[in-house]
């Protein structure tokens, strides 16, 4: 397992935020191991900080470090060895006449629109549904790596889905996705998931990185159900066919 201190992490510090309201589980308080400085953390470092269960938001790079819950779990699925469950079959053929398109991250004002329907629907009350535009830039469209935007239309034209994804080193690292909420019957983020392991494997990469698993957050929980599903636990990427498989939680996204 790699380490803070190896190269290329030897130049970067590591801060341990305040604690602040969990996001995920209610009544809890959570805290972030936060890498620095953002200037460093290049193609090369971010693909071994992810193999050690970090994240980013735009330039920010962290990883939990709760001093009382180890809920979320970093997760990854080995693409060579997923075998697709019935749903997610279905989910593929639903929507297999979508049109991909990969794009650089610049700003589209039709992108934004659909970001802003999709929190006011999914995501509420939640702090993000009130991004102006230079929140949204912040966090989708700044990036150290090499990021890109995939756009999902359907044959008419009609914007349906935006997924940020990472490339590194061993795998693509999916960061955000948001849809249309008003598509009826729709398995978007189940096919965004799928989308991207299609492009890891024309790629040549191992790994789809899917963020944290939590069990007990629904909209979290909903990535167990990608078998063979990895877990970093105590600092190794193992199985996580033995753990309690939560109920199916709706189409989700975030990562």
């Amino acid at each position: 397992m790699t380490s803070l201190h190896d190269f290329p992490l030897r130049n970067l510090q590591f801060f341990l935020t305040a604690p602040y309201p969990c996001s995920y589980l209610a009544d809890r308080k959570a805290r972030s191991l936060v890498a620095a400085p953002t200037d460093l953390i290049d193609a090369s470092a971010y693909s071994e900080l992810v193999k050690m269960g970090f994240r980013r938001s735009g330039l920010y790079t962290y990883r939990p470090r709760c001093d009382h819950c180890n809920a979320c779990v970093p997760v990854r699925i080995p693409v060579a060895d997923f075998r697709p469950r019935r749903t997610q079959r279905r989910a593929w053929k639903r929507h297999e006449g979508l049109s991909a398109r990969l794009r650089e991250l610049t700003f589209d004002p039709a992108h934004y629109e659909l970001y802003r329907r999709y929190q006011a629907d999914r995501h509420a009350g939640g702090g993000m549904d009130q991004d102006n535009r230079e929140q949204y830039s912040q966090f989708l469209l700044q990036s150290n790596l090499t990021s890109v935007l995939a756009e999902f239309r359907e044959a008419d034209g009609a914007l349906r889905m935006v997924s940020l994804v990472d490339i590194i080193n061993d795998g693509l690292s999916a960061v955000y996705t948001f849809f249309d909420p008003d598509t009826p019957r729709a398995s978007f983020g189940a096919y965004g998931v799928l989308w991207q392991m299609e492009l890891a494997r024309q790629l040549g990469l191992d790994y789809l990185y899917l963020g944290y698993w939590i069990a007990r957050c629904p909209k979290m929980a909903y990535k167990i159900h990608y078998h063979p599903l990895q877990g970093l636990i105590d600092d190794r990427w193992q199985v996580l066919e033995s753990f309690p498989q939560p109920a199916a939680a709706p189409d989700a996204d975030r990562s």
